[in-house]
């Protein structure tokens, strides 16, 4: 594990200069502590910052082949590397350390392009091929692991995080305006555009070539593209398929050199990571958990419970919500872009916690947008079915009615909340209503028309178009093609959520839950036996009960839980609406002052809960302090006053 960046110039006659490679690579030490690297040939230079998992002593990057015509800068773990070593030393291949690395690159000499197709693991990678002349980039297929890269026919710049490329000198960074709409109703974004101008994401399961005459290649190596199984197997079958499985992907994932843990919240997915590990490693399994001072959000109780199931020397820490808001501007720098979820913070602290004792964690995250335990997919699917009936026996004008009244008629926050995610509060006719805003946008397209300037609206983009792209090439039933949708958007934003916030702790955590193997037989399970009522995840819950005991295996899910609607009911609500009523939040020309007035109205009064919204105006805004306004938050050391509490920049 570690991070990577790198330039490369199509004119051969211009020459990388070190000095510009340390500064990008400097930007990610966090990513890797105990070493670095660099390799300079005339116009192309690669870069590492190594957090040492495998092969301590011998595994340093960059790294070549055996006659020096390929090298290579590589973060993540490849679990089958073991078995493909020895396939490649049959093949003739010498190996000169114990690592994963250099595997790759025997790979490709062996197959070139499609050495990607052999990998097990999570990965992002860059090889410079000295005879060809050319530079290859590649990206795992879940997106586990990030890769972020600048083209402008001038130079190819490529790192981890966005932050390498913005600390290249020609590099400004500046706001991609096309990305508002997207980001307020999401809080993400699904394509291959990040909220800075040029700098782009190479999707998941993709390649990337740039030749040195400047010809670049983008280029598909995988999709979900399983079918449900179209054979009559019993139930049994899955659970039990999915049961040897998951065991087989989580004892894959203890390949470690040095100490490993688990993160432990309390809910199915992670503690059936964790029992899984007590059983295959037999004793010693530390685990982690963060909870708050506010126990009505706290999971603390269920993560002890677990943990004295298994046996594991537990440890956790609680957060307040003066750490919380101090700490939240440094975490958007960590991440370069707005936080979408709370949890993120949280996220951070038990990483931190976690690192004074492991390098190493295994998580839960994964399981729910493979087997479908969002509560979510279940009303889909309940909507779906009732609403083709409802539109069948009433007229236009009384759905419209109907829906009206829900929205602005005289219900409190809650029930308007609660009837809002039925097929009464939705038009289903319209997708984007029907799942996108009733699930996941904070701000919709008609909600944005009222809170955004026209000159913003005009250049906001489409809030649901990368999006779509992905639904609309889905296919098979509509459970499946919800849960492809997901992998292909929500499951990668939380995967970098994963991936940006423990290593900013400096530490790697792995997903063992998305091993492709495990995601591809997840695929083929009919949805009637992952979905039943208004809960899902039926196969896993089975296939784990002898683990765990019953009453952690069938709880409600509470999903990483904030108090963020607590704290929003004190005082801190009057420093945020003070901060996004500021001057020089206003001058950005983005929103308009009577909508956000209207919104902290609303909100103090109980019509409506607007605390998903003040969240994504409130990264938003904290974002562009740090990015666009140079005001990056010093490590550890930003108060809450600094940038939220009070109301002013720091």
């Amino acid at each position: 594990m570690c991070g990577i960046c790198g330039i490369l110039y199509p004119d051969p006659a211009q020459r990388v200069d070190r000095s510009t490679l340390v500064e990008m690579n400097a930007q990610i030490v966090h990513r890797g502590p105990d070493d670095d690297g660099f390799w300079l040939d005339s116009n192309v230079g690669l870069a590492m910052r190594r957090l040492s998992i495998i092969d301590v002593a011998t595994g340093h990057q960059p790294l070549s082949n055996e006659d020096g015509n390929l090298w290579i800068v590589f973060n993540g773990e490849i679990y089958n590397h073991q078995e493909l070593r020895q396939e490649l030393e049959s093949r003739g291949h010498r190996y000169r350390t114990r690592s994963d690395t250099e595997t790759i690159v025997h790979l490709y000499e062996e197959y070139g392009r499609d050495c990607v197709q052999h990998l097990r693991g999570m990965f992002a990678f860059a090889i410079w091929d000295r005879r060809h002349r050319g530079l290859f980039l590649a990206r795992d297929r879940m997106g586990i692991k990030p890769l972020y890269y600048w083209w402008d026919g001038s130079k190819l710049l490529f790192g981890s995080e966005i932050k390498t490329i913005l600390s290249y000198p020609d590099v400004t960074p500046a706001w991609n305006p096309r990305t508002l709409a997207e980001y307020l109703a999401f809080g993400y974004l699904s394509g291959e555009e990040t909220m800075f101008s040029g700098v782009r994401k190479l999707p998941p399961g993709h390649t990337l070539e740039c030749s040195e005459r400047g010809e670049l290649r983008i280029t598909p190596y995988w999709d979900l593209t399983v079918p449900a199984d179209a054979l009559d197997r019993p139930r049994e079958y899955y659970v039990q398929t999915y049961r040897e499985m998951l065991e087989e992907c989580v004892a894959s994932h203890l390949m470690s050199d040095v100490p490993l843990g688990v993160f432990l919240s309390g809910g199915l997915d992670s503690s059936a990571v964790a029992a899984l590990t007590a059983k295959i490693r037999g004793g010693g399994l530390k685990t982690f958990a963060v909870g708050y001072g506010e126990d009505a959000y706290s999971e603390l109780p269920f993560a002890r419970h677990v943990a004295e199931h298994i046996g594991s020397q537990h440890h956790e820490v609680r957060l307040s919500r003066e750490e919380f808001f101090a700490t939240l501007p440094r975490l958007i720098w960590q991440e370069d872009e707005p936080i979408v979820w709370p949890s993120s913070v949280a996220l951070y602290f038990v990483a931190r916690l976690a690192r004074q004792h492991v390098k190493v964690v295994l998580t839960g995250e994964g399981s729910d947008e493979t087997l479908a335990g969002y509560t979510r997919y279940a009303w889909t699917l309940i909507n779906g079915r009732l609403d083709n009936v409802y539109r069948a026996l009433t007229p236009e004008f009384f759905r419209r009615w109907v829906r009206g009244g829900i929205q602005a008629g005289p219900l409190g926050a809650t029930l308007r909340r609660k009837l809002g995610h039925t097929f009464l509060g939705r038009d289903g006719a319209s997708w984007t209503s029907a799942y996108f805003d009733n699930f996941y946008s904070a701000f919709s397209a008609r909600q944005q028309a009222g809170l955004l300037t026209d000159s913003a609206l005009a250049n906001a983009g489409d809030a649901y178009a990368a999006n779509l792209r992905y639904w609309e090439n889905s296919s098979g039933d509509l459970l499946h093609r919800l849960l492809y949708t997901d992998l292909k958007t929500y499951l990668v934003e939380l995967l970098m959520k994963q991936d940006q916030m423990s290593m900013a702790a400096s530490i790697e955590s792995r997903v063992p839950f998305l091993d492709h193997k495990l995601v591809e037989f997840t695929a083929r399970i009919p949805a009637q036996y992952s979905v039943q009522g208004l809960s899902g995840k039926h196969i896993l819950k089975s296939a784990v009960e002898d683990l765990l005991p019953e009453e952690i295996v069938y709880r409600q899910k509470m999903g990483f839980p904030t108090p963020w609607a607590f704290w929003l009911a004190g005082p801190q609500l009057d420093g945020l609406e003070k901060m996004l009523l500021e001057p020089r939040t206003l001058d950005r020309g983005l929103f308009r002052r009577e909508a956000i007035q209207k919104l902290f109205a609303e909100h103090r009064g109980k019509m409506h809960d607007h605390g998903n919204r003040i969240w994504r105006l409130l990264n938003l805004e904290i974002w562009m302090r740090i990015f666009l306004d140079g005001e990056v938050p010093a490590p550890e050391t930003v108060s809450a006053a600094g940038f939220v509490g009070a109301g002013h920049s720091s």
